[in-house]
């Protein structure tokens, strides 16, 4: 394993990165499993257990920034002691990216869904996308469920494939991993969920912080796969959310992208919450528009590991001259 060492520390991250999502590629399309399913039901746990949803809403927010740090800390301080006794750098750089990596059959949890649409099944169609969604599914028609599995492919994508391979190329697989467990304690924690509006607020405020880059630039190679006068309508209707510590800027161009409707009033724990709708001139979504978005999010994905690997091989040949 000579070769690896010689690597520059660029090259080295993307080719451990390119063999990791194969990996998890392969596995995702054969078992649907969840490497951090016990760190989530721990979130859930401690979540329920230390917010106190009739506390004034400082200090439930305080509790939620000591619940986080207190999870966090220990988890990267133990995994960084550790490092230094692995001998094979590699083999542990690519089971810290494996677990951080999010599922990659998404795609085929979409398609089965769209199938199941198209043949009037309903009940499956919603027993199929309630698992990946906070939101409740019984009461969604057709088209709820088209925008629901178009938003949720997308930011599953932005947030656990993207921005994690991002955090990972950039400042390596521990901070990458810290960045996973961040973003289940705010999947636990969510502000949407009345009992953690505030509570929630430190995890989601890194969340933000952390993708705000990379989803910028997922978001962009996605308007870049609409053409001509379309791409420059979709830039004008949507720059002004360019700058928010959101995702109403990735929703929005993958909206006038698709030429559909998306956002919009959604139902959590039997609440209703109105988030911001974009392209309402549009028409809704229907089943094969999910499989369009689906060809939107991987061009995006495949086009920036096409960039990567580029890049990649031009700072290699320049790093060997």
């Amino acid at each position: 394993m000579t070769g690896l060492i010689e690597l520059m520390p660029f090259t080295y991250h993307v080719l451990i990165l390119m063999a990791v999502l194969v990996i998890k590629a392969t596995v995702s399309h054969f078992v649907v499993h969840e490497p951090l399913r016990f760190f989530q039901f721990y979130c859930l746990q401690l979540g329920n257990k230390v917010n106190n949803s009739t506390a004034p809403s400082q200090q439930q927010s305080l509790a939620g920034l000591l619940a986080l740090l207190v999870t966090l800390l220990p988890i990267v301080i133990i995994l960084w002691l550790f490092a230094d006794f692995v001998a094979v750098d590699y083999l542990w750089q690519a089971l810290l990216l494996y677990l951080a990596l999010g599922s990659l059959n998404l795609g085929q949890v979409n398609k089965a869904l769209a199938q199941a649409l198209v043949a009037k099944q309903s009940y499956l169609a919603k027993q199929t996308l309630k698992p990946w969604l906070l939101r409740a599914t019984e009461q969604l028609s057709s088209v709820g469920l088209s925008k629901a599995a178009i938003e949720m492919q997308l930011l599953r994508c932005v947030q656990q494939i993207y921005v994690v391979s991002f955090v990972y190329i950039v400042f390596g697989p521990l901070a990458a991993l810290s960045y996973r467990l961040i973003l289940e304690m705010h999947y636990c924690w969510n502000t949407k969920l009345a009992k953690f509006k505030y509570f929630g607020l430190s995890s989601q405020l890194f969340i933000q912080l952390i993708q705000w880059l990379p989803s910028r630039l997922m978001a962009l190679l996605i308007l870049l796969s609409s053409s001509g006068q379309g791409l420059s309508l979709s830039w004008r209707l949507t720059r002004g959310h360019f700058f928010k510590l959101n995702n109403d800027f990735v929703i929005g161009v993958h909206a006038f992208s698709l030429a559909v409707r998306l956002g919009g009033v959604a139902m959590y724990q039997a609440e209703k919450l109105r988030k911001i709708a974009f392209n309402d001139l549009a028409k809704q979504p229907e089943p094969q528009d999910i499989i369009k978005a689906t060809r939107k999010v991987n061009f995006s994905l495949y086009s920036s590991l096409f960039l990567l690997t580029l890049l990649a091989i031009s700072g290699q040949i320049f790093f060997s001259a």
